[in-house]
Order: structure tokens, then sequence, then C-alpha cells
């Protein structure tokens, strides 16, 4: 969580990856060939592809297939016995097949050199290759297809991922005492952050700058813009790599939102912003304040739409330790041109700089579902895009400071304060519904019902030291 950074001056409106482009004049991304992919294998001495998929809640699941099983994977798929993945299908419906998407090809430079092992990431299909409704990453697919019916070619994200290195997983033993932006001698996160960013730009992520954040031992590995598809599939990744790389250094990497009381949490920052072809459409150079009227109307649907879609960006019991007021962390509903204690945050315009202008919406946490997060924040703001939702005025003083008659005299709403209030909310509503699928709607809040009545019948540590010694 930040104070005083300068977001991503450097954001355009170009993808990274190769392109050609079409005869109406708009890029289109370079697919990758099945025939390309069986050549890098044959000629990069790969022996073993992971494949790998999200459950509901985005943890990566994977199996793994040889070399000369790929060809058949490439064409048909592989089949999986999808009833054991959490969210999936009953038993009596187990039978799924992952079909791997070439674009998604990269080699995992942490594990050995000769008869190398590669990971492509899937889409779930039914037996009968129609899309899996049940697939995370089908639900961000879906919201893109909305917005590209409605004229938007691209829908730009940059998250800012934050987590923590702790000495193991049995506690919260820190590696250093650092600060925001501090260089600390003999900081062994130094080389971790060099690792992980080695790794992922040889998976094909680019990486904007890393380093440590505001409590001790929490750090931030930034990565480039890109499309959306492309970018939760980069954070899936992103998790993965920081993790392994950690594991192989001999410590532990978590992005738990709040591992340490009194400390700030771990969130996800997401720049977004919608594209006409290589037109910014959030950018109006008439504009005061150069906001166009469609950057207005998406802010207004992310925040109109914020409480309800909590529970899917903040799905953990733990995520509401961090969105508390105090901790850089955004609860009360507004948006700003400057100041870090509001919802949405829209970075101040920089001459020259058209196709940076852009929204960012503070309070993701890095536990959740990317392709589920994204695709919720993308339907809210077309929903004000399409509705025509009007954005309150900004709020440039710190929301913290006001008292709570002053936030209620500007309309100022908060988010859910616990996952069960978030889940109350996200139960009745429509857009939630819509953004996630019958299928996968009913399966999450059954989920998160069951997590947030496990979690609150728990007796606390500070429960014990705090009433059993009086009662």
């Amino acid at each position: 969580m930040h104070t005083h950074k300068n977001r991503r001056t450097g954001w355009q409106g170009n993808r990274v990856v190769k392109k050609t482009r079409s005869k109406h004049g708009r890029c289109k991304v370079a697919k990758k060939t099945k025939e390309q992919i069986l050549k890098m294998v044959k000629d990069q001495d790969v022996k073993f592809i992971r494949l790998w998929f999200t459950d509901i809640l985005g943890q990566v699941k994977s199996f793994s297939i040889t070399d000369t099983e790929l060809k058949n994977a490439l064409e048909d798929g592989m089949g999986f016995d999808g009833s054991s993945i959490t969210g999936y299908q009953d038993i009596e419906e187990s039978d799924m097949i992952a079909m791997p998407d070439t674009n998604t090809f990269a080699i995992l430079p942490w594990r050995p050199k000769e008869k190398k092992v590669a990971r492509m990431i899937c889409d779930i299909l039914n037996p009968d290759k129609t899309p899996y409704a049940g697939d995370p990453r089908y639900v961000l697919k879906r919201a893109l297809d909305r917005a590209k019916k409605i004229g938007f070619d691209h829908f730009y994200l940059g998250p800012e991922l934050e987590f923590f290195y702790f000495k193991n997983d049995n506690g919260t033993d820190v590696l250093d005492k650092g600060g925001y932006f501090d260089l600390t001698t003999l900081d062994v996160a130094s080389d971790l952050r060099r690792e992980t960013v080695l790794a992922l730009e040889k998976m094909g992520i680019r990486v904007e700058y890393s380093h440590h954040e505001v409590a001790p031992s929490q750090h931030e590995v930034d990565m480039r813009y890109a499309d959306a598809l492309k970018m939760a599939d980069d954070v899936i990744t992103y998790r993965i790599v920081v993790k392994e790389i950690a594991s192989k250094m001999g410590v532990y990497a978590t992005f738990m939102p709040k591992p340490i009381f009194g400390e700030n949490g771990s969130g996800m920052h997401t720049h977004q912003s919608l594209f006409k072809g290589r037109k910014n459409a959030f950018f109006d150079k008439k504009s005061k304040d150069f906001l166009s009227d469609t950057a207005r109307k998406y802010i207004a649907g992310l925040l109109k739409h914020a409480k309800e879609i909590c529970a899917v960006f903040a799905q953990t019991s733990n995520s509401y330790k961090r969105l508390v007021p105090g901790y850089e962390a955004p609860v009360y509903i507004a948006w700003s041109r400057r100041n870090r204690s509001a919802l949405v945050r829209v970075p101040l315009y920089h001459p020259g700089k058209e196709q940076a202008t852009r929204a960012e919406f503070r309070a993701c946490d890095p536990a959740c579902n990317p392709y589920l997060t994204f695709a919720a924040m993308l339907h809210a703001g077309l929903d004000g895009i399409e509705k025509g939702y009007k954005a309150p005025y900004a709020m440039e003083q710190n929301l913290y400071h006001l008292s709570d008659k002053e936030r209620k005299e500007h309309g100022i709403e908060t988010l859910p304060d616990s996952l069960g209030h978030a889940i109350a909310l996200a139960e009745e509503s429509k857009l939630l519904k819509k953004v996630l699928g019958e299928h996968i709607f009913s399966r999450f809040i059954e989920l998160k019902k069951k997590e947030w009545n496990e979690y609150r019948i728990q007796v606390s540590q500070y429960e014990l030291d705090k009433y059993l010694p009086i009662l």
C-alpha cells in the first residue's frame, strides 16, 4: 500500500507481444500455432508439460503430460475427473477436458535444465468441447466479449500484487525490518526479488520494477500492463513464481491479505482502462481533467457495484482484517484524482501520456481469483457505461480524517466489514450472478458461506486473552 508513488507513467496503449494488423487497422495478437509449440518442445529439450487451470477460488490445479502426448493434447485436449476440483462438477457429471491455450506455453525456469518442464494454461471444456460454465477463465472471456460487443477492443490491466516473505510457513518471523522503498544492507529479499524478476521475464512476463513495501518483510514486483486475459494468466503465474523462488531460496512467500497484526496488509491495486483500437476511451483532451465521459461512467459503475462484488475481490475472512481504516486499504466508496484513501484513484495526467489515462481500483487483494475479479470489475464498469451512471464528485480530501457524520453528508458509503456481510450482499446481486453465471455463482456463495461459518465459530487467542482471566 503506497502513500507517494507516481504509478505507471509509462502506461501505453500497445501490447508487449508481437502483433499483426487487421484490414480495419486494429491490432490483433499473433497466436502461436500447434506446430510452433511442438517445434519449441523438440528444440528446447522439453520432456514434461504441466497443464494449469484454476478452481473457482483461484487455486491453481495441474497435471503433467509428456512430450509424446502433447500433439494429442493440442488437438483434442486431455480428459480429467472434475468432481474433486473445488466448485466444479458433481461426481455423476465429472468428465472434463483441459484444452491447452497455445499462447500460454512457457518453460518453468526453476525446474531442471535437461528434460525441461513447461506449462500451458488451459480452458476447461465439456465432453462435447463446448466451454465449461464452471471455468473461471471462461467467465473472464464472457466479460471481454461483452466489452467487444459495445465497441471496446481492449481491457488493459496493471495489477500490483504485494506479498510477504517469512522464514517458514509455521509463523510470521520476518526477514527484515525495512519499510517503503528501503534498501537494507544484507537484505536477503533483494536477491529473492532479483531471482523472481528473472524467472518472470524468462516466462514472458514483463516487469516494470520491484521494491520493498511498507510493512516489514513486505515486497512488491510490478508487472507491466497487458490485456485482461493475459494478465489474469500472468497473475496466477506470478503467484506461483514468487512462491517457487522463495522456496528454492529457503524461505516462505505468502499472499495472505493480512498476516501481521498492526502492520499494513497486502493489496492488489488494479489499474484499468478500455481502448477502442489504439485509442484510450478514458481520455478526453477537451475535458478539464482529461477524463472522458466513458471513464466517468465506468468509475461510477465500479463505485455503485463495489459492495456486491466485494466477496470476489476480497474473498477470504482474512481479507477484512486488511479492509479497515488506518492501514492505507480503502474502505470508503469514493473516487479521487490524487489521494489514496479513496476506493478508486485516477492518476494525474501527464502531457503526452494520453494512453496512460486509467482508473486504479484499490480494494482488491492478491488472494482473489483474478479471472473472476477482473470480470466483475469489467461488468460493473460496463454497466456504468451502458446504463449511464453518473459519477459523484471527486473527493480530494483524506477520507480517513472525516467524521462519520461528514462522510454521511457527502454520501460516502463503506465496503462490507466482514466476509459474512460481503456474502449476504453478493447473494442478492443480479450483477454478480450475471458475471459468474448460475453454475459458479451458486457454488461460490455456498463455499463462502461455509468458510464464514467455520471462521465465526472459532475461539481466537484474542478472546482467550481478553475474557478467560475475568469471566
